[in-house]
């Protein structure tokens, strides 16, 4: 079972790039983040003509989460369900082939100053929280997305620069990493221990793919079953290689399920 995450950065622009990895890598999801667009113009017929469901929940110019499975999904659920901000554009969880796929789009924070930074914080206590009220640690559960943190130096090319960002800055690692220790392991890093793996690569850099100056913000997270069922994981460079790229790429992992 391929599982992989694209932050496609507005799914119209980048649609072409989408129906080529699905061709070409055959994954069993693939779940998207920004596909900045309302429910009613998403592009889903083209996903559907090439063989795949798709479920979506978005909004116009911003956030938007999709869910691409090549077998219809089940106990579909969109956003936060604590009474507060439900946020149904950056959250995505459905059943597939058994396993329990989250999918979400995390606040980046904009800056430390921010009221939307302490707004990112309350987030990963909020999806502790739901993790605690639909799920235990036994459950077949993968979480992915774009989760806007690097976790570690190792997460990004530059780190003594990047104290204060808001994808980097320690209350934010902290943040994450108790969301984490509810329990899931870091699927990624099981399988690809090295430095310099990077999901996202900011546009204002010049040549910054070939300079490798990235970050690593997307990530597949699972509880210790699949963790445990977990064979390989990588990132695939070509769609932010394209003309006209999303800002990251894939990242993917596949499990004996």
């Amino acid at each position: 079972m391929i599982i992989a995450t694209f932050n496609v950065n507005s799914v119209r622009m980048r649609m072409q790039a989408v129906l080529d990895w699905l061709r070409e890598h055959q994954p069993d999801v693939l779940c998207l983040q920004e596909t900045k667009v309302e429910d009613h113009a998403f592009p889903a017929e083209p996903l559907r003509a090439a063989g795949y469901n798709v479920i979506f929940r978005g909004q116009k110019s911003y956030n938007g989460v999709a869910l691409i499975s090549k077998t219809e999904p089940t106990e579909v659920r969109f956003g936060l369900d604590d009474g507060g901000p439900a946020d149904e554009p950056r959250l995505v969880c459905a059943q597939v082939n058994g396993v329990h796929i989250l999918n979400t789009y995390v606040p980046q924070g904009r800056e430390i100053d921010h009221e939307m930074y302490q707004y990112k914080q309350a987030w990963f206590k909020r999806l502790r929280d739901y993790f605690n009220r639909h799920f235990t640690t036994k459950s077949k559960l993968i979480w992915v997305g774009d989760l806007n943190v690097a976790p570690t130096p190792l997460d990004v090319h530059n780190p003594q620069d990047q104290t204060n960002h808001v994808c980097y800055h320690a209350d934010i690692q902290k943040a994450y990493a108790d969301t984490l220790a509810w329990g899931f392991e870091d699927v990624f890093r099981r399988h690809c221990p090295e430095p310099g793996q990077f999901s996202f690569f900011d546009f204002r850099t010049p040549n910054v793919v070939k300079r490798n100056m990235g970050w690593r913000i997307d990530h597949i997270l699972a509880t210790p079953v699949m963790a445990a069922l977990s064979k390989r994981a990588w990132i695939d460079l070509e769609p932010r290689l394209r003309e006209k790229p999303s800002d990251h790429t894939v990242v993917a992992a596949e499990f004996a399920v």
